[in-house]
């Protein structure tokens, strides 16, 4: 009979736990967590200290009567659940759900689940980490408050079924933030120019680029300063001023953390940051592989740590040298970083960096292989030299004006044999760049110009907002996946290829929050409450001082919104359209895709029909409406009426006015009218035409 017992989160780790540890030993499975705040009420006490009130998560209850006849076999327990805050209080919540006060029970955590891991944690058995509870607690607590107290209020002024979060209403202000800058962003014109030269010697051309004129400009703005630079070096003479040559290093990359991996397998693999996680903690739990069984493929995947154990720099060390070389071998770097990590954790590598993706090719699906392949390719590139590159820049000149042609060849490609970010082709005057000295004959051909017009700020993706919330310290590495994926689930943003756009209902629910409850969606107050969480961690911060300081004032914050909420509600609006079914005006209802036209009569009458919010502006190709509507994802865009027949389409609102130089439609974006045309670039200011 087994006389211990370790107790694991998921199912899919027992068999390979179990593999690792003799017949002493019985591996079972919590699934997740075992208790939990009630969903009914808010269940914590606010009188009373703010003291929470746990219940068994409704369907826990055979696996915890399952887990108490294991508990009552076994002379010692051994809690081994993830290693971070969520999976101490995982822990925590087992110990009392199990009733384990007289049992010799045990806490254990491993980065990895490989035999020399589980092993070592087995000698490094120590108590429940209270610090790590707390934090956790704390968090939970935050994130009801905010999720129990703010939804109702969302269910009363737009619909049942949306939901305010702490974490979640922060991202999709970020999001707004930035359509908001799109929308007002102003396209400036500038040109590019280039010099055309033939090279003795050479049958290709030479393409130099403008660099600067007599006066030490560097930027061209209009077709009349491309005019002129042109005619100021008619007949001039060119001929190479400046050669330098010189070398720069490429530094290897960090291994991943878990924000670096989900960003990378969005850019690389087309992966949503939900897939990511879901395929890593695969790799992370056990993968069945020919010859060796169930193995875990790679270490814990929630960190934001870029740390390597000694064990596994070494290794890597002996495999590189062996596989590519001695002189490819390099000293790997961490991140260094004022911000608080999780450094209990090491960043996300292979358990085994000789089990190399070829030896794994036939044995994964193709995800899972590719994400393996990812992450064992950039942890053995971050252990390697760095790429060393010659240089070259020439300076070509004629009267005052200089052209640049510069080029970069590889020397010694150091990482960069194993790992390679998207790059931008290299062109052909590279390789011609490195012949040229200042003897060099160049007879020029001719100018090649272009306009161009600066662009917007990009539209958020789902590596770029896991970006940008790991750098404004909100939310931690088990919150981006959910955080993004309830956004989206809610309809509040609209993903449509790889760009996440705001939706009405999403600008609904972020201009009621900003108006009630600033302080939960600003940036700056979220993440010094991350900061406090990060104390409680360490020992340093009581967790119900963090919570009681937050509960009153966003009780405060929540009943001035309810009277002000209640003030301000509109009825619904008439429109023009009367129901063909019972003749009454129709009136403009809100649902979960947006507006729509609905009978008052209802539920006599249930008459619905799709609303088009007319802007009065006509269609430039068939002269009927304009209308606002929405992509079948919830977008804004602005449309004729008579769509299918006319397929005219905006993003920004048109405007009535229509452009002086052109004729064509201007777009609001911002207080400036822009013009539709590209070509014509003609911009003005909303109150010059009102």
């Amino acid at each position: 009979m087994a006389k211990y017992l370790v107790i694991v989160e998921s199912p899919a780790k027992v068999k390979t736990i179990k593999k690792f540890l003799g017949s002493n030993y019985e591996v079972a499975a919590s699934n997740g967590h075992v208790r939990d705040l009630p969903k009914s009420r808010l269940g914590i006490d606010v009188e009373h200290e703010y003291e929470p009130k746990y219940i068994t998560i409704r369907g826990k209850g055979d696996i915890l009567a399952n887990l108490r006849k294991e508990v009552k076999k076994a002379e010692k327990i051994y809690l081994a659940t993830d290693p971070d805050r969520e999976g101490e209080a995982i822990s925590w919540h087992l110990y009392h759900a199990l009733r384990l006060e007289e049992k010799k029970t045990y806490r254990i955590t491993f980065n990895e689940i490989t035999k020399n891991a589980v092993k070592e944690s087995l000698k490094n058995a120590r108590e429940i980490d209270m610090d790590l509870v707390d934090a956790q607690q704390a968090r939970r607590c935050l994130d009801r408050m905010v999720g129990y107290r703010i939804s109702p209020l969302l269910w009363a002024k737009v619909k049942r079924g949306l939901s305010a979060g702490r974490v979640q209403s922060v991202a999709l202000r970020i999001i707004c933030d930035r359509e908001e800058e799109i929308d007002a962003f102003i396209p400036e014109e500038y040109w590019t120019l280039d010099a055309v030269f033939s090279v003795k010697g050479e049958k290709k051309p030479l393409t130099a680029k403008y660099y600067s004129g007599p006066d030490g400009k560097e930027s061209i703005t209009s077709k009349e300063e491309i005019d002129k630079i042109k005619s100021r070096l008619a007949g001039a003479k060119y001929k190479v001023t400046e050669v330098k040559k010189g070398e720069r290093m490429k530094k290897p990359p960090l291994p991943f953390t878990t924000s670096t991996l989900q960003q990378e397998a969005s850019k690389q693999l087309n992966f949503s940051t939900q897939k990511t996680m879901r395929l890593a903690q695969q790799l992370y739990e056990g993968v069945e592989v020919k010859g060796e069984g169930t193995i875990g493929l790679i270490t814990y995947l929630r960190t934001d740590s870029t740390r390597v154990s000694e064990e596994a720099e070494s290794t890597a060390k002996k495999y590189i040298s062996e596989a590519y070389g001695s002189e490819y071998a390099g000293e790997g770097t961490e991140k260094k970083s004022g911000k608080k990590i999780q450094d209990a954790h090491e960043a996300i590598r292979p358990t085994q960096i000789s089990l190399t993706p070829a030896q794994l090719k036939d044995e994964l699906p193709r995800d899972l292989f590719r994400l393996y392949q990812l992450i064992w390719k950039r942890f053995t590139a971050s252990r390697m030299q760095p790429a060393r590159y010659e240089t070259t820049s020439v300076k070509i000149g004629a009267a005052g004006y200089s052209f640049s042609v510069a080029a970069s060849r590889v020397i010694f490609d150091g990482f960069m044999s194993v790992y390679t970010e998207e790059e931008e082709e290299r062109e052909e005057n590279n390789r011609m760049a490195g012949i040229l000295d200042k003897n060099t004959e160049l007879t020029f051909l001719n100018f090649e110009e272009k306009q161009h017009f600066t662009q917007p700020p990009a539209h958020y993706t789902e590596a770029s907002l896991v970006r940008a919330l790991e750098e404004l310290g909100i939310g931690r590495p088990s919150t981006y996946a959910p955080t993004i994926t309830t956004i989206l689930a809610r309809r509040y943003v609209a993903k449509e290829n790889k760009n996440l756009y705001v939706t009405e209902l999403g600008e609904v629910v972020n201009n009621m929050m900003k108006g009630a409850f600033p302080s939960i969606v600003d940036v700056n107050f979220t993440a010094n409450l991350e900061a406090l969480l990060d104390g409680v961690e360490e020992g340093k911060v009581n967790w119900k001082t963090v919570v009681s300081n937050f509960y009153p004032d966003l009780e405060e914050a929540v009943q001035s919104a309810e009277k002000e909420l209640e003030a301000v509600e509109i009825a619904d609006e008439e429109s023009d359209e009367l129901c063909e079914n019972c003749g009454r005006r129709m009136v403009i209802k809100y649902g979960p895709h947006g507006r729509f036209l609905a009978c008052p009569g209802f539920p006599e009458c249930r008459n619905t029909k799709p609303y088009f919010e007319k802007i009065g502006v006509a269609c430039p190709q068939c002269g009927k409406d304009i209308v606002l509507k929405k992509t079948k994802k919830g977008r804004k865009y602005y449309g004729c009426i008579d769509n299918p027949e006319c397929d005219f389409m905006v993003w920004q609102k048109p405007s009535e006015t229509k452009c002086e130089k052109c004729g064509s439609l201007m777009l609001e974006k911002g207080s400036r009218l822009v013009c539709m045309n590209e070509h014509c670039g003609y911009v003005t200011t909303k109150s010059s035409k009102e």
